[in-house]
């Protein structure tokens, strides 16, 4: 019952009462929330028009340039209340008041102005002068240096509090005496210095963004110039490898015609040949389809999977390979990327072993195995002396497989075996969910 009257109770902030809220909430963060902390000025950057022509020594110490301007005007504002006071104690103290907050700029900027704050009317009393209530020459100093590094090592907002708490505070103080106050003119001569630094705050925030804006757009066009440079050389190989491709085609479709009774063995060579050929084009303008065009959709072709295996491996039987299969565990439908991957990864190692070991027998054995799927190609050394001589290859077989795995979080070793032949081990995990989506 009593969530009930709460909730009945209650009613919706206005939007003057949230936009006093967020105002409060910003004042708590800007000038309440860490006021002391511990905020070094860092070394002014020594890029810049100017200081980028001093000598190599001199423009080093130039970083060191505002921390040196920040001490004179302490110097300054110590030596103005070393005039206004009697002298003795009163002037000294009066001088450190005034120069302590410039001071504390460097290393603790909103802590520097309430110090300021505090310091200006125990100067005014200790100088025993109404008529400048209550900034007092060297506080009138102080006070505009602080607003102003304040300003330029915070933000626009943090300025703008900083600006309306003087105001109140010092025609809190003028009201208090009962008479005249010299607040507006630290106030309008105030306004004048944070305007500056305002400007110069927006001015340089937005140097930095054009700045970064033409980074992206140098990396874009960069981008965009690889891109093309790749998709032209993608036209330039489909051109030379399709023509030399269906060359091979035409040749071997025509060959058994130019034979008198040719052997069948030698036909069923050449209907391989022109098979292959014919396979390879296709993959080749499916390739480069997906590299000229930049909505490229997948095909509506089916894309081969384990269960198209056997035709690879009476594919490279055809070829002279000599290969077998070894299937254990549980056959079941995995994830189209991971099949697909696998049968690219079997097609690539039986590709390399009729490219570098001509002759030889290989073997796949493909395991399914809780968690993922095994994959195993091995082929043994070369048959001495072989007729065929192993082709040299550009070595991307191995790299292309490796790339497959990583994608897929898998395991892959490949290397020499002890017999003198090649092992390709592949692991690709298959979570529990992505099986039981497949």
């Amino acid at each position: 019952m009593n969530d009930t009257s709460q909730t009945q109770h209650y009613k919706p902030r206005s939007p003057e009462g949230r936009a006093a809220a967020d105002a409060l909430r910003g004042l708590r963060q800007d000038l309440f929330h860490e006021a002391f902390a511990y905020r070094p000025l860092p070394p002014m950057g020594t890029e810049g028009p100017l200081v980028r022509r001093l000598p190599g020594g001199l423009r080093e110490r130039a970083g060191w340039l505002p921390h040196a301007v920040v001490v004179a005007a302490a110097l300054f504002a110590l030596l103005l209340a070393g005039t206004t006071g009697t002298g003795g104690l009163d002037s000294l103290a009066m001088g450190a008041l005034a120069a302590g907050p410039i001071l504390l700029t460097l290393v603790r900027p909103v802590g520097a102005f309430w110090l300021s704050m505090a310091a200006t009317p125990v100067c005014a009393v200790l100088a025993g002068e109404w008529y400048d209530w209550p900034w007092l020459p060297a506080n009138f100093f102080a006070h505009l240096v602080v607003l102003t590094v304040v300003a330029a090592r915070t933000r626009p907002r943090t300025a703008a509090w900083m600006w309306l708490v003087t105001a109140a505070y010092g025609t809190a103080l003028g009201g208090a005496r009962g008479f005249g106050s010299n607040t507006p003119p630290l106030l309008f001569v105030s306004a004048l210095a944070l305007l500056v630094v305002t400007v110069r705050h927006t001015r340089r925030q937005a140097q930095q963004e054009v700045t970064a804006q033409q980074t992206v757009t140098a990396q874009e066009r960069s981008r965009r110039t690889l891109l093309e440079e790749r998709t032209t050389i993608a036209r330039e190989l489909h051109d030379v490898v399709a023509h030399h491709m269906s060359v091979v085609a035409i040749q071997a479709e025509a060959a058994p015609y130019r034979v008198e009774n040719p052997p069948p063995e030698l036909e069923a060579a050449f209907a391989t040949i022109r098979e292959n050929a014919v396979a390879a084009l296709t993959e080749l303008r499916r390739v480069l389809g997906v590299v000229r065009a930049a909505d490229y959709e997948v095909p509506e072709a089916p894309q081969p999977t384990l269960a198209d295996l056997d035709g690879l491996l009476a594919n490279v039987r055809d070829a002279g390979l000599d290969v077998g299969k070894t299937v254990t565990g549980a056959v079941r439908e995995l994830p189209q990327g991971v099949e697909l991957s696998a049968y690219r990864i079997v097609q690539e190692a039986l590709s390399n072993t009729l490219r570098h070991a001509p002759g030889a027998r290989a073997s796949v054995e493909v395991g399914y195995v809780l968690g993922g799927l095994g994959l195993r190609i091995v082929n043994g050394p070369p048959p001495q002396p072989s007729l065929v001589k192993p082709s040299p290859g550009a070595g991307h077989g191995i790299t292309g497989m490796r790339e497959r795995v990583g994608m897929l979080d898998g395991e892959m070793t490949a290397g020499a075996t002890a017999e003198g032949g090649y092992e390709v081990t592949v692991f690709l995990p298959v979570a529990r969910a992505a099986e039981d989506a497949s």
